[in-house]
């Protein structure tokens, strides 16, 4: 067996070869090469199902993101929302069965409600079985539609049992892997409930932990991808999960905090996970060596003994570096209060590290906010981000509430508004385009987008614009509406219609980067009040949200609209033009469903506000929407084919009074005849009028205002038009049957111009258009009528007929065309009889009866067909004569079939005098086949024939046509007032714009308005009764009031909801649940003791009757119990909004007391009276706050190490050397520390060798001398002399874990400068900022691309140097580097001392001054030459530039030291911190 694992077989010859490794320790850089990977593919266990995994074989050099391009690219995995990294003991271990319960749920719930990916070490042992069983539960108990979880199992090559059926050389695909833990000794077995699998290889055999090194990798590459998906723009989160453990375990989590990485320490799962619960919630102080030594061995009862002390204070070391980074610990206890499930302690703890995130004191609000959002948990943000720590304000939540409304979450939506985001501030035209550019590819309405710009020429797009514009969504929302309303967002002024189409991109639009917060100076294409600012933000996010089918986000801006009428009426009409579209079967339902629903909230509020103001009501429906394309709700429910709403109570009651025009709805009908006919009677009291819904006295109105309100009502004109059609049906039939001459006589010239008159109203009616709608929409409307197109027919039938009368050789042509055309006219009485309330339901039942005639004529006609041709054939030879033929195939088969059987069929009555022969007399027909007189043909076939083709024609067929009717009639029976009521708006609109004349009088009134419109070009005048356009006063307050109505229906509906059955049993369950779930001790007791069985005279045993007594006495019991509970209960719940009362008046006087206390402060420090003679206000909730907050500092400062902290990291930083663990207690020298043997460490880099630069330890008399004479060196320290040991200085500050110089310049002090130079914070106008009544600071900042920090442009003096590098670099001139040195002389010090470094050893360590220039002014030299240096460099970056000026507040992302620095700095100029 070879060293690395292997048999001396599987070598290559060279490895084999002597001499090979002769003297030389085996290197596996040296020793093993790289090859192509071998092992790749799909994975299926056998016998375990068929679920097939991915799995590859890596070497432990691949770069993370070919392993992160494998994963997303060719696995097709999504990109995570959070990577759940767990970890813990490898082998076998046994948790408490709820503890095991809670971990898997939990686990899967936080990967399932984030999409986390979930990695482990893959193997089928350990912590890794936990996570394989929590998804194997979760596969077996959840449908296809739920999200699949990721696992990913990252393990060592050389450790995985049977990996050879893994190798592809074995040409199986996918590979089928045997799971066998008996077999596997040393090696492991993968675990089959992973989704993927990454295998290790480093060349060796039977190694564990190979895989550690390159998965830390994958996870900080992963942890620092930017989540590009649902508007969320944040660095992939990640989380560190520990069950149980050993050292390696401790390592991992130490690797981790010290990476910023927040763990979750499961307390109860054993071993190295207690040990650190245990001791979490200690001071540091406190967490000694023989704390870890009693809590190792009662932790670790079996391997205590293996513990050397080198260990333990290793061990100790790790645990005071985890404990002490609180912020990035968390400890789950079952047993605690609040936390029942591990997804929240998961999620808690990244919220946790993101307020601490970097440096102490910073709490990165928007970043947790992110979390919340890109989880989708908003349980999370209610509970630990929106805590009223903060105060958020509203252009602080646009970002989230971009991404909240791409990823169709609406509840994250509704949050944020309720804490104060302002739709007029959020919505501009910049924020809109970005949400309409980031449709879903796979939407209907994203298709019709790219269909609509392939088609039309578009405007050039610059190249920071985005490829969907707002007119682009104005042309498919006309679409979807209609014609006849306008455009929402008008179209560009300057755009040009030469351009060619473009081409659609095939890629998805992204702008997660932009900034919504900046304004749009561009001029803006969206109606707007202001540059970029919609006047109704409402509406826009509700179409956006309507035209990609999002129900609860679309629900939620309705509520909150206006105009909600309109609004719903809008919204069913484009989801019902959407769902006529859409091919998927299931969306296409989803679409009508919504549009029904939609349709239910507009008849409900119309309802709702016609119960309390008719009148109000009525302006609603004709009152023009500017919102909705200056329509109004009559006419988008009559578009949108909304059968419901125009047949509800207050519609119908509209649509009544323009029916009656000025006349009162009670006039009776004779009464309204017998004005007709004689027209006095009007002036008299037999009828009234009515105005505005009152009716009006006969002195009120005068002879001429009463006879045209008269003739003026639509219900006249109809009846004065029938009357004229039935004289017009009269004069038609009386002239083409009694007086149609050869030369027409003047009754004949009357119905001419009759038809004349006619004619010239069906152009009136195509042509003049009152309401604006343009020609080719009117046009479009008067075609799609279909009684329109009977009436053209009919003229152009009359025409027809008219030609060929008045044509002499074609006069009888004529009269026949025109006795056809008689039948035409009489059918349009149908339409006439519509407005019958008794006919016009009937008729439509006739209609839709038409179809199923025609279909049943269809069956017929094939039976007919087929019987009649085989007929006449067998009974006839040779017919040439098609009328004959017809007679014989079609007209007697069809007459047959209403009972009249045919003579000929048997060939009983066969007479050769009543038929031809040879087929040469025209009026008889052809003899049948014969010889000798009689017919020769099977007369039993034709009687056969004509039997089946009864059987099926008169009695299936006709039994059918019969049922299809029936079942017709029912269905349409229930919705035929619907359709009738519908149906009756075009007819009263159709009347209430005719002429009052009746035919043919109505000729003049088309002359008056020919004179009037073409002549005299005045424009027609609009129906007020049907549109009608409000001053601004009036429509908003009408707007104001349809709100309200609006709340009341939804309080309504609210309350329904409540009182429903299935709510009450949701409530009653949950309730019961609840106190099942955590029951009193009382009842409890109670039922235990019934499980004791009661011996009655010996006999273990209890008589069936005293049995059923007690269970029912128990039961009986058990139910009060309950229902006491449930009663206290709904008594908490009566208390709760007197409660909530006491707790915002408490809140109030809390912040009132809180904001005096803070203005009588300030007032004091202002010298405006002495600071202890001011009253002191206080409440018991302000007490309250300052004690948790004066125990929160107590806490911190408890945290706070009295030593150094980063001079005794593990790693020393640029380096592979290790340091000696330093626990707290060993720092100091006083201390005694045993067995301390740090390693001796000096950097061998070439530009340390020189005079200056000590190469190794010297006598200590010498020291002082050699450093005295090197005029480059200063080697005095502001602590005082040196304490020299084995002739080398002491670090002052104690121990440090490592001895030498490191990379630090001299042993001893190493002298380092930090300037503060700061400025005043200006505005554009050169005035200084104030914020909470101080002046603002701002200083020079460095960015750290490391550390991701900003720092001060300062550092350790290099020989030679009296400013730091960083600065030189940034001054460039050497004449401003005397300059600033003269400066730096005469600043303020801020601080002189050690600094806590991590290039701090025992030997050699850094001592810095910070020393404050402050810029009073903006025109100094050296001021001028920073900004043109941050200003050039800023623009250079793609980010932030390397310097800049950043303002002084308490967020700014600093190193701790240096934020100490700043926070004096604002403190001496009494500036704001």
């Amino acid at each position: 067996v070879c060293v690395c694992g292997y048999p001396r077989k599987g070598h290559s010859e060279i490895a084999l070869s002597h001499n090979f490794l002769q003297d030389e320790k085996w290197d596996k850089q040296k020793h093993t090469v790289e090859i192509s990977t071998d092992a790749f593919g799909d994975i299926t266990f056998i016998g375990l199902g068929q679920k097939v995994g991915k799995y590859v074989r890596v070497s432990t050099e691949t770069h993370p993101h070919i392993l992160y391009e494998l994963m997303t690219k060719h696995w097709g995995l999504n990109i995570p929302n959070l990577l759940i990294s767990v970890t813990g003991g490898a082998k076998n271990f046994s948790m408490k069965p709820r503890l095991k319960d809670i971990f898997r749920r939990g686990l899967i719930k936080a990967a399932q409600s984030t999409g986390a990916w979930i990695i482990t070490g893959g193997s089928n042992a350990g912590v890794m079985k936990h996570v394989g069983k929590a998804i194997r539960d979760y596969t077996m108990g959840s449908c296809s539609k739920d999200g699949k979880i990721v696992a990913i199992g990252i393990a060592t090559w050389g450790t995985v049992y049977n990996r050879e059926s893994l190798l592809s050389k074995e040409e199986k695909f996918p590979a089928e892997y045997v799971l066998d833990d008996e077999n596997q000794g040393r090696l492991s077995c993968l675990d089959n409930n992973h989704s993927h699998f990454i295998l290790v290889d480093d060349g060796t055999h039977g190694n564990y932990g190979v895989e550690i090194p390159l998965r830390t990798k994958l996870e900080e590459f992963i942890s620092n991808q930017t989540l590009k998906k649902k508007g969320v723009g944040i660095k992939i989160p990640v989380v560190c999960v520990v069950l149980e453990g050993g050292p390696g375990t401790l390592d991992t989590i130490h690797n981790a905090i010290t990476n910023g990485t927040p763990c979750v320490i499961v307390e109860g799962s054993g071993r190295i996970a207690d040990v650190i619960a245990h001791v979490a919630n200690l001071p540091i102080s406190k967490i000694t060596i023989s704390l870890i030594q009693k809590q190792l061995k009662i932790f670790f009862t079996e391997e205590f003994d293996k513990f050397t002390q080198e260990k333990i204070i290793e061990w100790t070391k790790k645990i005071q570096d985890i404990v002490r980074m609180q912020q990035l610990l968390t400890v789950f206890r079952v047993d605690k209060e609040g936390q029942q499930d591990i997804d929240i302690a998961i999620l808690r703890a990244l919220l946790k590290a993101s307020k601490s995130h970097e440096y102490p004191g910073h709490e990165d609000w928007d970043h947790q906010l992110k979390l919340a959002v890109a989880w989708n948990r908003v349980d999370i943000a209610k509970s630990e981000i929106f805590t009223g720590e903060k105060q958020w304000k509203s252009s602080d939540l646009h970002e989230v509430m971009t991404a909240a409304l791409i990823g169709d979450k609406p509840e994250f939506a509704k949050l944020f508004m309720d804490q104060g985001v302002s739709l007029k501030e959020y919505l501009n035209q910049k924020t809109l385009i970005s949400l309409y550019n980031n449709l879903s590819p796979s939407s209907l309405i994203y298709n019709k987008i790219l269909k609509l710009m392939e088609e039309k020429p578009q405007q050039p797009m610059l190249p920071e614009q985005h490829m969907i514009q707002l007119y682009h969504i104005s042309d498919i929302l006309r679409e979807l509406l209609g014609e006849f309303t306008e455009l929402l967002y008008p179209r560009p002024k300057d755009m040009e219609k030469n351009f060619g189409p473009l081409s659609a991109p095939q890629i998805r639009l992204n702008t997660l980067h932009t900034e919504l917060s900046q304004p749009d100076h561009r001029k803006s294409s969206i109606s707007t009040k202001n540059d970029g600012v919609p006047e109704d933000p409402v509406r826009d996010l509700f179409l956006w949200a309507i035209l990609q089918d999002r129900k609860e986000l679309s629900d939620m801006f309705w509520e909150q609209s206006r105009d909600c009428i309109a609004a719903a009426l809008g919204a069913s009409k484009i989801l019902k033009k959407l769902s006529s579209e859409e091919e998927d079967t299931d969306r296409s339902e989803e679409m009508q469903a919504l549009a029904d629903e939609y349709e239910e909230r507009a008849i409900r509020v119309f309802t709702e506000c016609y119960r309390k103001d008719d009148e109000r009501s009525e302006k609603l429906l004709t009152r023009i929407s500017e919102a909705w394309g200056k329509t109004t709700c009559l006419r988008l429910a009559l578009e949108a084919d909304n059968k419901t709403f125009l047949a509800q109570g207050g519609v119908q009651a509209f649509l009544t009074k323009v029916w009656w025009g000025k006349l009162s709805v009670d006039t009776k009908r004779w009464q309204l005849m017998l004005c007709m006919l004689l027209f006095p009677l009007i002036f008299t009291g037999l009828i009234t009028f009515s105005s505005k819904g009152q009716e009006l006295k006969l002195k009120q109105m005068n002879c001429g205002e009463r006879l045209k309100g008269f003739f003026s009502s639509p219900v006249v004109i109809f009846y004065w038009n029938v009357l004229s059609y039935f004289g017009f049906l009269w004069l038609f039939a009386y002239v083409i049957m009694v007086d149609f001459q050869t030369t027409p006589s003047w009754k004949e010239c009357l119905l001419y111009f009759w038809i004349a008159s006619l004619v010239s109203e069906e152009i009136r009616q195509l042509v003049y258009d009152p309401d604006g709608l343009g020609h080719y929409k009117k046009s479009t409307i008067y075609i799609k009528d279909f009684w329109n197109k009977m009436d053209v027919f009919a003229i152009l039938v009359f025409i027809i007929g008219l030609i060929c009368r008045l044509m002499t050789r074609t006069v009888y042509e004529g009269r026949i065309i025109l006795s056809l055309d008689f039948i035409i006219f009489c059918l349009r009485l149908i339409h006439i009889f519509t407005v019958s309330k008794t006919l016009g339901p009937k008729i439509i039942i006739v209609k839709k009866m038409m179809k199923d005639v025609f279909f049943f004529l269809f069956l017929l006609a094939v039976w007919l067909v087929a019987y009649g041709v085989a007929k006449q054939a067998i009974l006839i030879h040779n017919e040439e004569r098609l009328d004959w033929i017809f007679r014989g195939v079609v007209y007697q088969s069809y007459l047959t079939v209403f009972g009249e059987i045919p003579s000929d069929i048997d060939g009983t009555t066969f007479d050769l005098e009543s038929c031809t022969v040879n087929g040469t007399d025209p009026y008889k027909p052809k003899c049948q086949e014969h010889r000798n007189g009689l017919p020769i043909f099977p007369d039993w076939l034709t009687i056969l024939l004509m039997c089946v083709y009864l059987l099926f024609a008169n009695i299936l067929l006709l039994n059918l046509l019969i049922a299809m009717l029936s079942y017709t009639f029912e269905q349409i029976q229930e919705n035929t007032d619907k359709i009738w009521m519908f149906q009756r708006h075009d007819l009263i609109e159709e009347y209430h714009g005719r002429p009052a004349a009746p035919p043919p009088f109505i000729i003049f009134n088309h002359i008056y308005l020919f004179v009037k419109h073409f002549i005299l070009c005045r424009p027609p005048r609009r129906r007020k009764q049907f549109k009608e356009k409000l001053p601004k006063n009036e429509d908003a307050e009408l707007l104001s009031w349809e709100a309200f109505m609006k709340e009341n229906f939804l309080a309504n509906l609210q309350h329904e909801v409540n009182q429903s059955t299935d709510q009450k049993i949701r409530d009653t369950s949950e309730n019961v649940n609840s106190k099942l779930e955590t029951p009193s001790p009382f009842s409890t007791r109670r039922m235990c003791d019934v499980t004791v069985p009661i011996k009655v005279r010996g006999k273990d045993k209890v008589p069936m009757l005293f049995q059923g007594l007690l269970q029912h006495t128990v039961g009986n019991f058990f139910r009060v119990n309950m229902m006491v509970e449930v009663l206290e209960i709904n008594q908490k719940n009566t208390d709760g909004t007197i409660q909530q009362r006491l707790a915002n008046l408490e809140e109030q006087l809390f912040q009132s007391a809180k904001a005096l206390n803070w203005i009588m402060t300030v007032l004091s420090e202002k010298g405006f009276g002495p600071k202890d003679t001011a009253p002191l206000l206080t409440t018991e909730k302000l007490k309250e706050t300052e004690s948790k907050k004066a125990d929160s500092e107590v806490k911190v400062e408890d945290q706070k190490s009295k030593y150094h902290v980063n001079a005794r990291i593990l790693l020393y930083p640029g380096s592979s050397v290790k340091c000696f663990p330093v626990p707290d207690e060993k720092v100091l020298w006083k201390v005694e520390f045993q067995g301390y043997a740090p390693p001796f460490y000096t950097s061998e880099k070439e530009d340390l060798t020189g005079s200056w630069a000590w190469e190794g330890p010297a006598d200590p008399s010498s020291l002082e001398p050699s450093m005295a004479g090197d005029t480059q060196f200063n080697g005095e320290s502001f602590h005082g002399p040196y304490i020299f040991e084995n002739g080398l200085p002491q670090n002052p500050m104690g121990r440090t874990g490592l001895q030498g110089k490191g990379v630090l310049y001299w042993f001893g002090v190493n002298h380092a400068i930090d300037p503060v130079i700061t400025r005043w914070r200006r505005k554009v106008d050169g005035s200084v900022k104030v914020k909470e009544l101080k002046r603002m600071l701002e200083f020079l900042a460095v960015s750290c691309p490391s550390s991701k920090h900003w720092a001060l442009p300062g550092g350790v003096l290099e020989p030679g140097e009296t400013l730091p590098r960083k600065l030189t670099e940034i001054l460039e001139e050497k004449a401003l580097w005397a300059k600033f040195q003269i400066l730096l002389n005469e600043g303020k010090e801020i601080y002189r001392g050690y600094v806590d470094d991590s290039r701090n050893t025992d030997n050699a360590w850094i001592e810095t001054q910070a020393i404050n220039v402050h810029f009073e002014n903006t025109d100094d030299l050296i001021v001028a030459k920073l900004n043109s240096k941050t200003v050039v460099i800023a623009c250079c970056s793609k980010e932030d530039g390397p310097v800049r000026w950043q303002p002084i507040e308490q967020n700014i992302s600093i190193y701790a030291n240096q934020k100490d620095f700043l926070q004096k700095v604002a403190e001496l100029h009494d500036a704001h911190y």
